[in-house]
Order: structure tokens, then sequence, then C-alpha cells
């Protein structure tokens, strides 16, 4: 084995930490008898040589030794193998969507394609592997197969002979699978899958198999899916939950009624193909627990490869059917814009006696609400009804759900209520690293701007440190939370000014700032003054915001935010002209200092500078030649930023207008800025280009800031007020006041 392998340069290449020396020992660790030894390997693999999916030199140099390890029937573990070269040859979908990969974007996209030549120039390879003895080779063959073979009729093909005769319950999973990854990659084989997946869906089968297919079904033709698919999926994990439950490592169990429907289906001649999957039914069972090695034997895993096992394995431990989550998962992905079919389905799982279940179903909430829009009334309700249970995971992941979704958690309100009340100790939660925080069900009630969050935000401010999230939360409140006011004014007269003074003084200021607590002014003058050099321009503006929010209260204020004035071109100049101008509305002393603002190095101070100019209205109209040259900024923001500003000192719509709905189609993410300058402006006239912009956002099932891959905790609350901010823009609700 590895015949050459010392002939190869390796020395010469390099991996993502360093020149690929250490490449060989890898290999040749894959083939190790030593457990550990093979998942060191395997995670340097992933880590160095293949790291965050990447392909190097020395990648490609490793795929004809990948190919002998594949092979070699004495080689252990060669399913993660197989797995690491489909994901060597193969850039995998992405929301199955291939469409989306901008190869011109793809660093060392020569690699790429030398790495999918030569894997799928060896992928005959995974043919025979379907048939391997192991069953963890049988597991992965699939879906390489249908990632990197060049002939996909012969690989569907393949994939139906193979069923009958299969075996393993998780592997015909994995069948299924790539029949629908086949159908999605060569749409020409999209009809001939859907109508194998149809019959596997159908009655007379097993019911993981049915939901598998189902799952595939909504990845690669949605259309085909049952009218009452609902109804169907609820009704197959019924009956997977009442199967026997299996230890992780464990064989699946044998649906012994499904199998007898299906015998009893294939008898009676009512479902056409069904032979090619009931035959494996009850075929080869394995025994349980068979090549699990006693607990004790077990040792901590040490590489991110076995941590990640590890955590699989907790997680499936004792499920009846561990990959349901995964299959609901697809089943999900494939119902997309399906929002009332996925609520109903995920209404459904919430009331399910299973746990894990049950925990699926939250994250999968999460998922369905941050990125689609909809009626959750009562799905909400029932994420809220977890909160009650005992089960810390469980009651946990619920009010993370709720955390995220603000004023939608309404229909949660009495359970959250319920659980801050009777869980004094997650009031606040502390972590090993970073800062304490408010709990999830403290800030998800604070968020509905629930009274009865203010107990527990009073305790929190009786901590020697003060949760970081406490003024954010407090801003919620409103006028609920003017108790703490005086909580906030005592902590902030406590804080040490030294380094560690932003860290300690920001939350109080910001409570102060929501609550416009202006009989705090003493204490933030203090830390104005007495600002550390670590971090102060944070504090300083932190504190300047606070006294600008008190407004006129705060006079006494306003000769030391004359002599910040006398700072032109700083930050801390820009913050002390908005507040002066909150406290004293002495336009001529600000203007200055704002224009000056204007030319600042730094987009953000530029930014701050132009919504001052804003604010300052018709008072400021001698900057419109200024703010109307950065209409044409490179910085989108900056360029929305002006046009606000420029229309709010000059009156005028004629230029900004255009500029604000080019940016609302180029830049979605500056929407809500857009539409906030819309809604109290009243120029959405009927017919309007305004007023066409606003009702198709109205009427996208999509969120504006949804992403692929990422999202943001405040991306559902800024996608629920831009909706609002279009509906009060259409009314003509403008509450616009008088700009002097």
């Amino acid at each position: 084995m590895f015949a050459g392998i010392d002939e190869v340069d390796w020395a010469s290449m390099e991996h993502a930490y360093g020149p690929a020396d250490d490449v060989p020992a890898m290999l040749r660790g894959l083939a190790s008898d030593d457990p550990a030894e093979r998942e060191a390997a395997l995670d340097g693999m992933y880590g160095a040589v293949h790291h965050q999916g990447d392909v190097y030199a020395c990648t490609l140099a490793c795929i004809p030794f990948l190919f002998e390890l594949v092979v070699d029937p004495g080689i252990q573990d060669r399913g993660s193998v197989v797995e690491l070269l489909t994901s060597i040859g193969g850039i995998d979908l992405d929301g199955d969507d291939e469409d989306e990969i901008d190869e011109e974007e793809i660093e060392g996209a020569a690699n790429y394609a030398m790495a999918a030549t030569a894997v799928t120039a060896g992928a005959g390879v995974f043919c025979e592997l379907m048939a391997d003895e192991d069953p963890g080779v049988r597991l992965s063959a699939p879906l390489a197969l249908a990632t990197l073979h060049n002939r996909p009729a012969r690989v569907l093909a393949l994939l139906r002979e193979r069923l009958p005769v299969e075996p393993a319950e998780e592997v015909r999973l994995a069948l299924v699978e790539a029949a629908g990854r086949v159908a999605l990659r060569h749409p020409g084989l999209a009809g001939q899958t859907a109508g194998w997946l149809s019959r596997l869906a159908g009655e007379g089968f097993p019911a993981g198999l049915r939901l598998a297919a189902l799952a595939q079904l909504a990845r690669c033709a949605p259309d085909a899916l049952p009218g009452d698919v609902v109804r169907v999926v609820a009704g197959l994990l019924r009956q997977l939950r009442s199967a026997p439950a299996r230890r992780s490592g464990a064989a699946p169990a044998t649906d012994d009624r499904t199998g007898a429907a299906g015998t009893q289906a294939k008898a009676a001649g009512t479902q056409a193909g069904a032979a090619e999957a009931v035959a494996a039914v009850d075929a080869h069972p394995e025994p349980a627990g068979a090549g699990e090695p006693p607990a004790e034997e077990r040792a901590a895993p040490v590489t991110l490869v076995g941590q990640l096992r590890a955590l699989s394995d907790e997680e499936t431990s004792g499920h009846t059917a561990p990959w349901t989550a995964d299959l609901l998962r697809t089943l999900h992905i494939g119902l997309d814009d399906r929002v009332a079919e996925r609520t109903a389905l995920l209404s459904d799982q919430l009331r399910s006696p299973d746990r894990r279940q049950r925990i699926d179903a939250l994250r999968m909430s999460s998922g369905l609400i941050r990125v689609w829009r909809g009626s959750y009334e009562e799905l909400v309700r029932l994420v809220g009804e977890q909160l009650a249970t005992p089960e810390p995971q469980l009651a946990g992941t619920a009010a993370h759900v709720l955390e995220e979704l603000f004023g939608l958690a309404a229909p949660a309100a009495d359970a959250l209520a319920a659980r801050v009340a009777a869980d004094p100790g997650a009031w606040v939660q502390d972590w090993p690293s970073g800062p304490a925080g408010l709990g999830s069900a403290v800030k998800a009630l604070a968020r509905l701007g629930d009274a009865r969050a203010v107990p527990a935000l009073a305790a929190a401010l009786e901590r020697p440190e003060v949760p970081h999230d406490v003024g954010f939360t407090i801003g919620h409140l409103g006028a609920a939370a003017a108790p703490l006011a005086t909580a906030l004014r005592r902590r902030l007269g406590e804080v040490r000014l030294d380094e560690a003074a932003y860290d300690r003084a920001g939350p109080l200021l910001a409570g102060l700032t929501a609550l416009r607590a202006d009989e705090a002014t003493p204490e933030v003058l203090r830390v104005l003054r007495g600002a550390p050099e670590y971090r102060g321009e944070w504090l300083r503006t932190a504190a300047l915001r606070a006294l600008g929010s008190f407004g006129p209260a705060a006079h006494s204020a306003v000769p030391e935010l004359r002599t910040l004035l006398r700072r032109p071109g700083s930050t801390s100049a820009t913050e002390a002209a908005q507040a002066l101008w909150a406290v004293d509305g002495d336009a001529d002393a600000v203007l200055p200092v704002l224009i000056e603002g204007l030319q600042a190095e730094r987009v953000h101070e530029r930014r701050s500078a132009v919504n001052a100019l804003g604010r300052l209205g018709t008072r400021a109209a001698v900057t419109a030649p200024r703010l109307r040259a950065l209409l044409r900024h490179e910085e989108p923001w900056l360029r929305v930023d002006a046009a606000v500003a420029l229309w709010d000192v000059s009156g005028r719509t004629d230029e900004s207008v255009p500029v604000l709905l080019t940016a609302w189609e180029q830049h979605r993410h500056v929407r809500v800025r857009v539409a906030e300058s819309l809604a109290r402006t009243g120029v959405a006239g009927a017919g309007s280009d305004v007023a066409h912009a606003l009702r198709a956002e109205l009427a996208s099932v999509r969120r504006h800031n949804a992403m692929d891959g990422g999202y943001g905790s405040h991306d559902t609350y800024e996608d629920e007020k831009l909706l609002a901010l279009c509906r009060q823009a259409l009314l003509g609700d403008t509450g616009k006041g008088p700009t002097t």
C-alpha cells in the first residue's frame, strides 16, 4: 500500500497550517489499526489538508492514496474516507441549488476542477462499494456516486437495484437520499426519480422509507407531494415513535407492523413496484449493539472529529429513529415557502410525546420563522408550552427560540412569565468566559414590553457585575421599567473609572438612555469627565447619547458639551454637537462641527454627522450641497443617510426619493432605514414608484434579510419592523412634525 508515497515532494507543498510534509503520516494514520490514530489522522485531513473545503496541491496528491484505502477491505472506517473523497471531489449542494456557486469567487478554482476530475475518474470504485461488507462504507457510497459519477442514469438504476437487498435501514435511507441528489443534479432524470419516490412514499412501505421518499420528493419534485402531506407525515412519525428505542450504535429495529402491511399490499398487488422496498424490510437483521465496545473501553475523544461524533451519539442515544430529524429537516427545506404546511407539521411535532422530536421541532420552528413571514400564533403558543417541562434542554431551547421573536412571542407571554417567576436561578446566565448575560426567558418577556420581567431585571442590577445586555433589554419595556432608574443611577455612580469602566458603565448608560432618566445627569457627567484612555471614546459616546436623550432637562451639562465642541473632527465633537442640539437647541454652535464631521475619514463618523444634520432640519439648509455630493458615495448606507438628511434640510423629495428607491432594490439591508423615512414623510401616493415598492415588500413571503447559512439575533425583529413601516407609509400616517 501507498507505493510511491515517499517519492512525492510533500515538503514543497503547503496545507492550511504550513508545509505538507506531515501528510504521509496522516495517510498512514488512516490505515492504522488504532481507532484513536485513525481519528486523529482524519481530523488532520479535514483540519489542514482539506481545511474548510479548500483544495491544495497536497490535497490533489492525496487522492490516489485515498482510493487505495477505500478499496482495501482490511482497512477500518473506510466509510469516512469515502466521505472525504466525496468532499474533495465535489462541491456539495447548498440549499439544493448549485447555480448559486460562483466559481470565479472560489479561491484555487483550478485545484477544485482538478480534484473533481481526479475523483470522478475513479468513481467507478463506489459502484463496487455499494455491496461492501462494511455498513459504514455502504452508507457513504450512494451519495458519493450521486455526487461524482458521470453516468447518472446508471447510478439511479444501481440505487434502485440495491434497495431490495440492502439489510441496513440507514443505508436504505441513504439510497433514497442519493436518488434525490441525482434528480437535483440532473433535471432530465427528475421525472423518472419522482415516479419511483412517489411509489416508495405510498402505503405498504416502512415508515422510515416513506418519510425519506417524501423528503426527497419535497426537494426534487415538490409538486408530486400528496395533497395531505402533513397528515401523512404526522402519521408516519406516530408509527416511528411506537417502534422500540435502540441504543446508539445498535442496528435499527424492524417495524413489524409496517412490514406486515407491506406484505399484504404486495400480495394484493395494490402497490406498483412495492417489492423493491418491502423485500428489504425483514431481511438480514443485525444484532443490536454489534461492533460497539463496552462503555469502559471508549476513551473521551480529543479530536474535533471525535467530539462531533460523540455529540451526535449523545443526541441520538436511545432514539427510536435517530435519522428522523434529518429527514424532517430535508422535508422542510423542500417545502420551502409552503409556510402553512410547514407550520402545521411543526405544530404536530411540538405535540409529540417524544422529547427529542420536540427539541428538533423547536429548532426547525426558529429557522422557519426567521426566514419566512406567516401566521405563527398557534406555533408560538406551542413553543411556549415547552417552557413548563422539567427537562432543561427542552425548556432552554424553547426560551431561546422565543428570545429571538420579540413581538411575535406574544402568544407565549403567560408561559414566559410563569417560567421567569418559577426559576429565579435562570434570570442571569453566567458563562465560563465573557460577561454574564440575562437568561433567554427574561429577555423574551422584556422584549414584549411585559412588566412581569421587571423583578428579574431589578435583581440583575444588584449583582456585583451587571449583565452586559441589561440596558438594551430595559429599552423594550418603556414606562414599565421606570422603577429601575434609581438602581441604574446608583450603580453608575459606583462605577470605577478605570480600564474596565466601559464594560461596567455601558449597560447602565444604555438603560438610562432608554428611560430618559434625566435625574441621572450628575452621574453621567462624572463618567463623561473621567473616561479613561482605554475605550474612552466608546464610553464618552455612550454618556453623550444619554445626555442627549434627557433633552432640556440636562441643561446643567451644556458647559461640558460646549467644551467638547472645541475638539473638531473627533467622534466626541460630533456626538457632543448632537447632544447639545437636543439639550440646548443651539444650531449656530453645532452646525460648524457637524459640517466638519462630513469630512471624517471613517464612514461611520460621516454617517453620524449626516444624521445629526438631518435632525436640524431646515436650520441646516446650508449643508444641502454637501449632502447632495454624498448621494454618489460608494458606501450605500452613507448614500441613504445623505438622501434622508437632504430631504429633511431642503424639504424636497425630487433628489432623495430616486436614491432611496435604488438603494431599496440594490441593498435589501437598508430597507428599514429607507422605510422609516418614507413612513414619516407620506410620499407613497397611489400608483407611485414608492407605493409599488412598499406593496411588493408586503406581498413577499420571504423576510427581506433572510440569509442562507447565517442569521442575526435581531433579523426577525427588523423584518417585522419593516412590515409595520411599510403599512404605515401606505396609510399616509406620517407623524412628521415641523423640522425647526
